[in-house]
């Protein structure tokens, strides 16, 4: 479905006015009152800078307000704005246009999230896996001296877990992960990366509760080390490689 106005027309001023223009192909769907998704075109002048978040607010302002997108800081640290973007989980706020090397851009909603409206997508899901593996500190101290104002750890200890410790909660790890496509309890690839985030902590004392709630046919086992979450990972957080990490745990090459 083409859309007849474009932002050049009715942005003319703006200074995402541009000689340089992509279609911008966003989906559109209202599971209250729709069948199936349909895509709605948009021809959007963009410059070196202008981010596919760019291009959806400038529609959303200019040509449709009623695009239902989800974002917040801009900047690639909330998390709020991961969508499918020309077939691959993305943050829209951290993907540039020119990166795309493509005239046409499309945006989707995440896959194996349900969709709230259009780009936007429920994470009930993610936060209750997310909230099971405990994340925090576990501490069995029932007394803390007066002058112990924190628990001291060498750069090597640091390092055991500090990759993990950079997770935005984004959600795009669990939407390219095949598994979570095909079994709906599986706790997901987010989830596992945190709990080895904290089982690797010095400072923490609860691994053993913690490898009791993955050690299942819908944890850490479920996992078919597709890869693919690391791949999507916009924070570098590898979560393929703290699962593979968390099994040695599990398997008893790790104390």
């Amino acid at each position: 479905m083409a859309q007849g106005a474009t932002i050049a027309n009715e942005q003319a001023s703006s200074p995402l006015s541009s000689a340089n223009s992509i279609t911008l192909r966003i989906a559109r769907y209202n599971p209250e009152q729709d069948s199936a998704s349909r895509f709605v075109e948009f021809a959007v002048p963009y410059e070196k800078w202008t981010t596919v978040l760019d291009a959806i607010l400038a529609v959303k302002k200019h040509l449709d307000h009623s695009i239902a997108v989800r974002y917040s800081c801009r900047q690639a640290t909330c998390g709020s704005c991961g969508m499918i973007i020309n077939g691959k989980p993305r943050l829209a706020c951290f993907t540039k246009i020119i990166e795309l090397n493509s005239n046409v851009v499309t945006v989707e909603p995440m896959n194996n999230f349900p969709i709230i409206r259009d780009l936007a997508v429920k994470f009930e899901r993610l936060f209750d896996t997310h909230r099971r593996v405990k994340p925090y500190l576990v501490r069995d101290d029932t007394e803390i001296e007066s002058d112990e104002k924190e628990f001291s750890q060498s750069p090597e200890e640091l390092e055991q877990y500090i990759q993990f410790a950079n997770c935005i909660k984004c959600g795009l790890c669990n939407s390219a992960c095949p598994t979570m496509a095909t079994d709906s309890s599986f706790v997901g690839p987010q989830a596992l990366a945190q709990a080895y985030r904290y089982v690797a902590d010095s400072r923490d004392k609860g691994k053993d509760s913690r490898l009791k709630i993955i050690d299942d046919s819908h944890g850490i086992w479920r996992c078919h080390f597709a890869g693919s979450c690391s791949q999507v990972c916009p924070k570098g957080v590898d979560p393929a490689m703290g699962i593979q990490l968390l099994r040695g745990y599990m398997l008893g090459f790790k104390s």
